[in-house]
């Protein structure tokens, strides 16, 4: 363990008490120091108007997003308002904890310059240190938080501070951000762009000027989506030349290299060095990080004495106590609360008690994995125009769950998809990918991708105005001649895949480099409410060729030779009930989710021209394209 020297606290001594909520709670304003002299502005809630009264163990969240902000992922229960930062406090100081909410560096009242993701470690490690020594701590922390305040915490557990006493990671914390978060495949992803957008309206340089803060206001996102590939001083971010800098920067770095080992966002390279403390990972199937969640669950679990615990709803990023994520709905199993605790506070609250070895007498012990299993439902539309998919929650002690095993499923030229391997001495399916006409976006891993896209569950037969780049006459998405479709026949009985998804494509191009995509989907059969059946995205991958060899060291294909490659996608849990069918497609792009590969050979994030490649899988029995998934039961289920 590595215990920080921070400045002298002068200037970090509580200011106020602010008496709040009658009274049964208190608000003292902080300036944390950090080594390099920057002061971050915290908020410590207690119950007494003097903390240092009692040593509590101190929860703390590090956010950007304003420390005393309302923010919607933290809603508490479906049936009831938002709540505010106090009444979150107030929940745990009566639970007998004391409470730091912080402001990032360079966000709210916080010091220094913002850079996104790279501080949060040396941040996250001198606030523990500086906290663990105040006399109104015990000596441990627990940090907690959702989203960006779930990255802040690897990125401080990568430090190896001491004091650090568990972490309830919410939707976030970097594995790597390589994989997931910043690209995947090599591919970059262009939610960091709209977050950046929408946060920068926040900035504390907007809300210094009101002329900035128009600017920011009338940028057509669309507009710029369209306008790529971008150049410094010629981005939608132009008028604020620091948020445009490190965008620009992640989106050059398109090779792994030292700036994906940051631990920051490199928590796989850093695991060694967390502390051994109880650690719970929350994810949603719907989300971007995925794939953090369970490697971080999956190797603290391996490595640490400290118990891992894992949760997995069908939600999209941080929405929890939603019961359905874009047009499909889970039914009111679905949600956290009500089901897996009475609300959100009340889990979070019973899991720091017992990963503190404090008593608790409501509630049974948690499970280590709890995962929501989709599917089950009637496919009919409800009330709100959702097409009903159902689901249950499982338990089990292990992920993939103990009762799965791999399955493969083999590609056939004329679009199936079968647990037979090709026997045909050549087969392979070719079409024309145009990076100018990309297949649009429709769903999946996605959040803060608003205006141009929208995370969730869509019907991939049904493209409407909602979705970038589609247009009229919104004809499904296989119908495109640049989609792979490759379907089972209808299932004979219900078949439950829970666990990762991979393809293993055999592959050539004209291109010395392109994309190729994979999505895997349940195709339900028509019913009266959707006569044309209805397409349910579950996940997708995506990979970037020139990285067929290696992460760190691009190598251009040479046109026409055959290459094998792997796409991974998130993992994901569905039942496929019978009558329906599996589906895969597999194509070169998906825009604006990821960025459009030029098939140039050039760096996306500065070539200017493109040229369209002619793009072929093979699957033949020397060259057998396939899918790899997780089913109940094993492969016998599915022959």
């Amino acid at each position: 363990m590595t215990s920080y020297d921070v400045p002298p606290d002068t200037a970090a001594r509580p200011d106020g008490p602010e008496p709040l909520q009658d009274g049964a709670l208190w608000r003292h304003t902080l300036r944390v120091p950090t080594r390099d002299g920057v002061a971050l502005a915290a908020d410590l809630y207690s119950a007494s108007p003097t903390p240092e009264a009692t040593a509590l163990p101190v929860l703390l969240e590090r956010t950007p997003y304003g420390r005393r902000a309302q923010r919607g992922s933290d809603q508490d229960r479906a049936d009831a308002p938002l709540p505010r930062p106090e009444d979150i406090a107030r929940h745990f100081t009566d639970a007998g904890y004391h409470v730091v909410r912080q402001d990032c560096r360079g966000r709210g009242d916080s010091e220094g310059t913002f850079v996104k993701y790279l501080s949060e470690g040396p941040d996250g490690a001198d606030t523990i240190a500086w906290i663990r020594n105040r006399p109104w701590c015990d000596g441990r922390v627990v940090m907690t938080g959702v989203s960006y305040s779930a990255h802040c915490q690897s990125a401080a557990a990568a430090e190896e501070p001491e004091g650090l006493a568990a972490m309830f990671q919410d939707s976030g914390g970097f594995s790597s951000a390589y994989d997931a978060g910043l690209r995947m495949g090599g591919a970059f992803e262009l939610k960091q762009v709209t977050w950046a957008l929408r946060h920068a309206l926040h900035s504390p340089e907007a809300a210094a000027d009101p002329v900035l803060t128009e600017a920011l206001l009338r940028v057509d996102v669309a507009g710029w989506f369209g306008a790529m590939p971008w150049r410094p001083g010629c981005t939608p971010l132009r008028h604020l030349p620091a948020y445009e800098a490190y965008l620009l920067e992640q989106w050059r770095q398109d090779a792994f290299g030292d700036y994906y080992r940051a631990p920051a966002i490199y928590g796989r390279g850093f695991y060694h060095r967390f502390p051994d403390a109880p650690s719970l990972h929350m994810g949603s199937w719907y989300d971007p990080y995925v794939r953090s969640t369970i490697e971080n669950f999956t190797a603290l679990r391996e490595r640490k004495s400290a118990p891992s615990y894992l949760v997995m709803g069908p939600w999209t990023h941080g929405h929890r106590c939603e019961t359905h994520a874009g047009d499909v709905d889970f039914g009111a199993r679905s949600t956290l609360d009500g089901n897996l605790a009475p609300s959100y506070l009340d889990f979070r609250r019973r899991w720091f008690d017992r990963a503190l070895g404090r008593e608790v007498t409501d509630g049974d012990d948690l499970p280590v994995v709890q995962y929501f299993l989709m599917g089950g439902g009637d496919g009919r539309r409800n009330a709100a125009g959702r097409m009903r998919h159902g689901g249950t929650w499982r338990a089990d002690t292990r992920w993939p769950p103990a009762s799965t095993a791999p399955v493969v499923l083999y590609f056939s030229a004329d679009g199936g998809l079968s647990t037979a391997p090709p026997t045909t001495p050549t087969a392979s399916v070719t079409y024309d990918f145009d990076p100018r006409h990309p297949v649009p976006t429709m769903g999946g891993q996605v959040t803060s991708g608003e205006p141009v896209m929208s995370g969730g569950a869509f019907d991939q037969n049904a493209p409407d105005a909602r979705i970038h780049g589609a247009h009229a006459p919104y004809l499904p998405l296989d119908s495109r001649p640049d989609v792979i479709t490759l379907t089972t026949p209808p299932l004979e009985r219900d078949v439950v895949l829970a666990g990762p998804v991979s393809a293993t494509l055999h592959i050539s191009t004209s291109a010395p480099d392109t994309d190729f995509t994979i999505k895997l989907i349940d195709v339900h059969p028509p019913n009266a409410d959707y006569p044309h059946g209805f397409a349910m995205n579950l996940t997708d991958g995506i990979v970037r060729c020139r990285f067929h060899r290696s992460r760190e060291h691009p190598e251009l294909l040479v046109p026409g030779e055959v290459y094998e490659i792997e796409v991974t996608a998130p993992d994901t849990a569905n039942l496929f009930a019978a009558g329906h069918r599996i589906r895969l497609d597999v194509s070169s792009s998906n825009f604006p989710r990821f960025d459009v590969n030029s098939n140039t050979g050039e760096p996306e994030a500065t070539a200017r021209r493109t040229v369209s490649a002619t793009n072929t899988v093979h699957m033949d029995a020397g060259r057998p394209s396939h899918v790899r998934i997780w089913v109940e039961g094993g492969p016998s289920v599915l022959r």
